[in-house]
């Protein structure tokens, strides 16, 4: 019972880390002019801004894998929040914009340790249950992108630019505390049904035999493909499809607002929502979490191109289609991450996750500079559309590659983990 309780107070703290995280990166958005304006600089010099965080994060995704996958996890995760906390407040200080680019790109040396909370939680929820978590968990992300728009609007005037990333840093070392002292580390395949029914865990060591290994397990090369494919429309429409509502959709701030908050709501319930049909159908199919991965990146492409083609004075027909290309769209991020853990021995997951990250990261890097040239060229819906499209048409035949393999693959899995336990 204990341990039952243990688990979710590691999940409400990571939620919560991964919420005000989420709002601390993405605040630079909104508060984009007046950073713009103090230091005086144009917006290719913003750009840089934007890149070097991102730059930073796909460099140390591997490493903090590696690290994650050798040490504890809790404790390498109370030192990428004391970062972040470190790294904001540095950026606040700043006095001139060489040391605030800098800074701000440190800032995506914790970005990339979402592997670290993924595995580690895993460890604590047996395989059935762990597509629900990662859903709660990444229901966090878009809340944090929510929260983060409602501080840059509404505390701007109040207490200023610097004075927002002072509170947000505060925060992350805080957290950093929280997370050191009060969250234990969990046995790493503790939770894997071959261990539990021994009543014992099998020595689980880091070792490079393993990563090795990975290269031949067919679902996760299939998955490694789509995730290089499938953030790019995320990074498009993240970066540009506000400028879209306003421009070529006519939308007045209120309304693209509102819009956008319910759009937003409804993309968040789409991740604990997919997380938990994959679990049942998982209880039942080997293949039941590709299933809703797949289902839901083709639902999602098709809704969304619907809304785009949508003409402009059909608004409300636009925003249906809106949010159900929305309810969709995230389906396949819990049940992919439970997927890598269904497949991947314990001691390589972080390396396996990472690997992971850093093609979503690399892969999308220049996806809104496409966007934008797209754009000036033609439209910016023309670009949103064709980039979407052709990105998660990639990825729903990558998905169903991976569907095809991943019995043999769950099942190799199992047999190396009975196999550590009878020897």
């Amino acid at each position: 019972m204990q341990i039952h309780r243990h688990r979710w107070l590691v999940v409400g703290t990571f939620f919560f880390f991964i919420l005000l995280h989420q709002a601390d990166k993405l605040l630079i958005g909104p508060l984009t002019t007046p950073i713009m304006e103090t230091f005086g600089i144009d917006e290719a010099e913003m750009g840089l801004v934007f890149s070097g965080a991102i730059v930073v994060g796909a460099i140390f995704y591997p490493l903090w894998g590696f690290l994650f996958d050798m040490f504890s996890r809790t404790k390498l995760l109370a030192l990428a929040s004391f970062i972040w906390g470190s790294t904001t407040w540095i950026s606040a200080l700043a006095r001139t914009y060489p040391l605030f680019l800098i800074s701000r790109a440190s800032t995506g040396i914790d970005d990339s340790c979402y592997p670290g909370i993924y595995n580690t939680v895993a460890d604590y929820f047996e395989p059935k249950e762990r597509g629900k978590v990662n859903g709660i968990l990444g229901l966090a992300q878009p809340m944090g992108y929510l929260v983060g728009m409602v501080l840059g609007i509404f505390l701007l005037t109040l207490i200023g630019w610097r004075n927002i990333f002072i509170v947000t840093g505060a925060v992350g070392i805080l957290l950093s505390f929280v997370i050191f002292f009060f969250l234990k580390e969990p046995a790493r395949g503790g939770t894997e049904p071959e261990f539990v029914e021994a009543g014992s865990v099998s020595t689980v060591k880091f070792n490079w035999k393993a990563v090795g290994k990975l290269v031949k397990k067919p679902t996760l090369m299939a998955l490694y493909v789509d995730s290089f494919f499938g953030v790019i429309p995320w990074q498009v429409i993240t970066f540009w499809f506000f400028r879209y509502l306003e421009t070529e959709r006519g939308y007045a701030p209120e309304r693209m607002f509102l819009v956008m908050v319910i759009v937003v709501l409804v993309l968040s319930a789409g991740y604990p929502i997919g997380g938990a049909i994959g679990d049942r159908l998982f209880h039942r199919w080997p293949r039941g979490r590709l299933i809703v991965s797949a289902t839901g990146i083709l639902l999602g492409t098709v809704f969304l191109a619907v809304a785009l083609m949508t003409p402009n004075a059909q608004s409300i027909f636009f925003e249906i289609s809106l949010g159900l290309a929305a309810l969709f769209m995230p389906m396949a991020n819990p049940n992919g991450v439970a997927t890598i853990y269904d497949i991947t021995e314990p001691e390589v997951r972080s390396t396996a996750q990472s690997i992971n990250n850093f093609l979503e990261q690399i892969g999308s890097a220049f996806a809104p500079a496409l966007a934008g040239f797209i754009a000036v060229n033609a439209s910016l819906g023309t670009a949103i559309f064709g980039i979407c499209t052709s990105a998660w048409t990639i990825c729903f035949i990558f998905a169903v590659v991976a569907l095809i393999f991943v019995p043999r693959d769950i099942k190799n899995l199992r047999s190396e983990l009975r196999s550590r336990v009878s020897a």
